[in-house]
């Protein structure tokens, strides 16, 4: 028997390549952090996601809700007062056991500026998705060991779909309590895999949970290596030595799409890819400064060239299946000569100089960031604006955006629950520019802020959908934003590998994935 099925990883027993029960995935980065409530970006959440459970989750392949750590639920009259019904019997992988007190323990942690834990972290998704701390949500408390209730300030209409993103997943307290600020090295929680090694920048290795309240995962180690360069992970993949990549380049597609032992898998992407000018610095706190930028940048030419194929023109913060998404408008024109004339009658007749930052590695809805900070770089010159290409590590990248640092910043999001909510609350609403803030344009208008909170506070679609469309059209006319693109998601991997579905919201689940034997070559 080999050796890596009978001692730790700790102990220094690699696991050998090519094994049935291995599955190697490759990404174009590393995790920054393995805490699911104190991250906010997809290398990190999409190892999270096999690690933890939410209390309700997304079904495969939509983001319809079903049950998960929580087996029922029902709702007062008035949508302020939830009651979970918890499931029983499962434990976290440190043989603790979850119950309405781990709940309790682990919303507490988030929401309350005075819990001990709550300094160890930013947690930075629940002010976004509640509105600060404790936000909408007033109260969590315990009835029993396995129901909790919830109690609301208003009613939130994507309640449920909050609840199943991955910052409110439900981590070990046991754990939280042993490692205090370095709980993101070591998480604990109670999904189909267990943590058994992070070697940063080289690779995070998962064990199957052979207790998993939903059947233990086929796989027995599930691996995931970043590789920064597109063409590397492509050679590997073609070469056998990773089983699955994420975010190939577009030039590779096709090349992928030929080979006989590999499977491509494309679905529309529930994602925005932007350019956010950072409103709370000059020039562009200024709309007109703004919307010159927005006429200056051949985005055509951008969509063509550098996403090949796969992807849409970007108008609105969020993709066209949205509920809301406000069809009526038309995406500003590139037109130079209109961006430079709304330069010189604000006061910038020879353009300025800045600075523009880019993501340091390739994202789903960006596969080439560099060369589109280039692209637009070269279409500012063109009007007469100077702009400093800057970059940094991931890690910094976000931390820096989120605290402003920025006067021009290129960055991107994947829809985390499907509700337009959280993408124009989330991404634009006054509330999320506080710092570290996930509007990263700093972007602050009272009618948006309105608007969204309506949309949020109904149940019923065609309001929402009312409120939603208002708030982007005055989006529309201040441009905090050049939105880009919406990008097909694309995974390539293996033939034998069976049961992987690509999720809407960029989520790698490998759960019910099963790895068949290689066929014999004749």
């Amino acid at each position: 028997m080999l050796c890596f099925f009978l001692l730790p990883i700790a102990n220094g027993c690699s696991p050998p390549l090519h094994h049935p029960g291995i599955l190697i995935v490759a990404k174009p980065g590393d995790a920054v952090k393995l805490d699911p409530a104190d991250i906010t970006d997809s290398q990190s959440a999409q190892v999270t996601e096999n690690i933890f459970d939410t209390l309700v989750e997304y079904r495969d392949g939509s983001t319809a809700i079903q049950p998960a750590l929580a087996e029922s639920w029902e709702m007062s009259k008035d949508g302020k007062t939830w009651i979970f019904h918890l499931r029983h019997g499962v434990r976290f992988h440190d043989g603790t056991p979850f119950n309405a007190d781990a709940v309790v323990f682990n919303f507490d942690r988030q929401m309350n500026l005075k819990n001990r834990y709550h300094a160890d972290g930013q947690f930075i998704y629940w002010q976004t998705m509640w509105g600060g701390y404790p936000g909408r949500i007033d109260r969590i408390k315990a009835l029993d060991p396995y129901r909790i209730t919830i109690h609301l300030t208003e009613p939130v209409a994507p309640f449920l779909a909050n609840l199943a993103m991955f910052p409110f997943a439900i981590s070990s307290p046991s754990a939280i309590r042993k490692w205090g600020a370095d709980y993101f090295k070591h998480p604990v929680g109670t999904g189909p895999f267990r943590f058994a090694l992070w070697e940063e920048k080289e690779r995070i290795i998962l064990e199957a949970n052979p207790d998993y309240w939903g059947g233990a995962p086929k796989i027995e180690r599930l691996v995931f290596q970043p590789i920064a360069d597109d063409t590397s992970r492509r050679l590997e993949l073609e070469r056998g030595t990773i089983d699955f990549m994420v975010a190939p380049h577009p030039d590779d597609v096709k090349t992928l799409e030929t080979d006989p032992g590999i499977t491509v898998l494309k679905a529309p992407g529930m994602n925005v890819a932007y350019l956010a000018m950072n409103c709370q610095k000059p020039p562009f706190d200024k709309v007109s400064i703004r919307q010159a930028i927005r006429y200056a940048i051949n985005k055509p030419r951008i969509i063509r060239e550098l996403y090949q194929g796969l992807a849409i023109p970007a108008v609105n913060p969020m993709p066209p299946m949205m509920l809301g998404y406000a069809k009526a408008l038309r995406d500003y024109p590139y037109d130079p000569e209109k961006a430079k004339k709304l330069l010189r009658d604000n006061g910038f007749p020879n353009g300025f100089r800045t600075a523009l930052w880019y993501l340091p590695i390739n994202r789903d809805y960006m596969p080439e960031p560099k060369a589109v900070a280039e692209a637009i770089q070269s279409d500012l010159h063109g009007v007469g604006i100077e702009a400093n290409l800057l970059t940094f590590d991931w890690g910094t990248y976000l931390d820096k955006v989120s605290m402003g640092e920025h006067a021009m910043a290129l960055f991107g999001w994947v829809g985390d629950n499907g509700d337009p909510d959280n993408f124009l609350y989330a991404l634009l609403d006054k509330d999320n520019a506080k710092k570290p803030a996930q509007n990263v344009a700093f972007y602050a208008n009272e009618q948006v802020h309105n608007f969204l909170t309506k949309a949020e506070q109904v149940e019923d679609s065609p309001s929402r959908a009312m409120f939603f469309d208002k708030a982007e059209r005055i989006i529309y006319e201040e441009s905090p934003w050049v939105p880009i693109a919406h990008a097909e998601q694309v995974a390539a991997f293996k033939k034998e590998i069976q049961g992987f579905e690509l999720h809407p919201t960029g989520m790698l689940r490998f759960r019910n994935v099963v790895m068949l034997p290689k066929a014999e070559k004749n």
